[in-house]
């Protein structure tokens, strides 16, 4: 199996302008390749360019521009290529499905964050072994960058990326590693109802409490926010210094509620996978959940709407995103895996509204967000207690199903 690391970097002053440069130049040659790629299409008769095509131009490339191009991997130079590869194959493939297609599009320096190295030793070596208590890793063009190894990588390393976070450096593994030992078995399972007002509820009624990192953080951002908006707008070049701490502000506050939502799914997926051998989930598409709802043309008065609901949407939807659930879950799959336990996901419908008695399903059973009373057989209980048992249930069923 495939694990990533990630450590935090400790470049000394000219290592970081270096690596501002390795950013900068292979965001270069990503604009560029895309700018081929468009240019062929829109006048030479529809040509498609392909990723063989623009890495066999890197020899040239390289020799016409050494100080920018030249002095950096050659094989991290490619994966930037494929980099544009695949964002176009995600885009035929949205056409194909007949989704908004979303055409790749020009990246900025600063939204350019990531160099990939495709195989330690070519271009950059991560060396596992400590000089004088300290990790490091070297960089072509760059040098050997301290690393704050806070634990051991367990595998071989297969390919090494930098990537910028603010002014933050990290430097992220993948390796390759036999596939663990499971964990003893505890004999138990539990089914999982993801909510709002919960976070999470299991079928023996414990509830976990939704922590709303985004919310609380709302004031300190919107104040960020608002005193970035008062800065005048200028070219980037131009900006100054007041702009560019707002800015990083801004940046600052949105990734300490990203880690504090990493932080929480990362406990609660942890109690999960180490207390049962079978975990089942509601399977839900979170993207659907998100949409806004659609206008409602007034048919009595031309050119105005009737009223949809869009700002109580607004608010469900931001809490649903504060939530995340679709982080939480990936990670959940991924503990699993390594724990030798099983996730099931299972339908949604009606696991809220079917009472676990009698198996009467009545939109009026649920009588409140928490409040579950059965109109059939009198069963009452916590209505997101009841969606964990049914869902349970359903994945219990579907474990035990034969094969079609």
């Amino acid at each position: 199996m495939i694990r990533a690391y990630k450590f935090l970097m400790r470049p000394t002053a000219r290592q970081t302008v270096a690596l501002g440069e390795l950013l900068r130049d292979h965001c270069s040659l990503y604009n560029g390749a895309l700018q081929e790629r468009r240019d062929a299409y829109r006048h030479t008769s529809r040509t498609t360019v392909r990723y063989g095509m623009q890495s066999a131009q890197l020899k040239d490339i390289r020799a016409f521009d050494p100080e920018r191009q030249g002095r950096w991997s050659f094989s991290s130079q490619q994966a930037t290529l494929r980099r544009l590869d695949k964002a176009f194959a995600a885009f035929f493939r949205r056409v194909t499905a007949g989704r908004t297609p979303g055409y790749p599009r020009f990246r900025g320096v600063n939204w350019f964050d990531t160099v990939e190295f495709p195989k330690d030793g070519d271009g950059c070596r991560w060396d596992s072994t400590p000089h004088d208590r300290v990790t490091r890793v070297r960089f072509q063009g760059i040098g050997h960058v301290k690393v704050n190894q806070h634990r051991p990588v367990v595998g071989k390393v297969k390919t090494v990326s930098v990537k910028r976070e603010g002014r933050k450096w990290f430097v992220v593994l993948t390796a390759e590693q036999d596939q663990p030992q499971p964990l003893p078995a505890t004999g138990s399972m539990v089914g999982i109802d993801l909510g709002i007002a919960s976070f999470l509820t299991d079928s023996g009624g414990v509830h976990i409490p939704n922590p709303r990192h985004a919310r609380k953080a709302a004031a300190k951002l919107q104040a960020a926010q608002q005193a970035l908006s008062r800065l005048p707008r200028c070219k980037a070049k131009n900006r100054t210094h007041n702009h560019q701490r707002a800015v990083e502000k801004v940046a600052a506050l949105h990734g300490k509620v990203r880690r504090q939502r990493l932080d929480h799914a990362h406990k609660t997926a942890l109690a999960l996978v180490r207390a049962h051998d079978f975990i089942a989930h509601e399977d839900l598409k979170i993207r659907n959940m998100n949409k806004t709802p659609a206008p409602k043309p007034d048919p009595e008065v031309p050119g105005s709407f009737l009223p949809n609901g869009a700002a109580a949407k607004v608010a469900l939807n931001r809490s649903i995103a504060d939530a995340g659930w679709g982080e939480f879950l990936a990670i959940l799959n991924a503990k699993a895996e390594s724990a030798g336990r099983e996730v099931m996901a299972v339908d949604p419908r009606n696991t809220s509204r079917r009472c676990p008695e009698c198996g009467h399903t009545a939109k009026e059973n649920r009588l409140t967000q928490e409040k579950f009373h059965c109109v059939s057989c009198g069963h009452q209980a916590h209505a997101d207690k009841v969606g964990a048992l049914n869902v349970l249930r359903a994945g219990l069923v579907r474990r035990n199903a034969p094969p079609a």
